[in-house]
């Protein structure tokens, strides 16, 4: 317990999605708290009812009782986090900038052909 009380929220929120997001189908808190490990079932209940809150997971009305699974999946909830950093910065075009001179040799050649093809899936 001492380790998940010093692991902030959003890390918490972040190992939650990616067990969810580990998985095709929905799961309980206790089947979560299982694959994390080392957080309380009340803790992982907490953590559940935050994400249903800001939207980023569903309860499953129809299957099993309590089970959860996420709204997005980890490159939509990237790519809006993105967005929204982009939108508090005085200079979107600058910011671009500064985030391409840290991609990697293959990021950027990923990009490129994203942006030649008008978007899209990058497969």
């Amino acid at each position: 317990m001492a380790r998940a009380e010093r692991r902030s929220a959003g890390e918490l929120e972040s190992e939650v999605l990616a067990a969810l997001w580990a998985t095709d189908r929905p799961l309980t808190p206790a089947e979560i708290q299982t694959e994390i490990g080392g957080l309380a079932y009340n803790t992982v209940h907490t953590i559940l009812k935050r994400l249903y809150d800001k939207g980023l997971v569903l309860r499953d009305a129809d299957g099993r009782r309590g089970a959860y699974r996420p709204s997005k999946n980890a490159a939509e909830l990237t790519a809006e986090a993105m967005r929204r950093a982009l939108d508090r910065g005085p200079d979107r075009i600058a910011a671009l900038q500064q985030f391409v001179t840290g991609l990697s040799r293959e990021e950027e050649r990923a990009l490129r052909e994203l942006l030649a093809r008008g978007g899209g899936d990058p497969g």
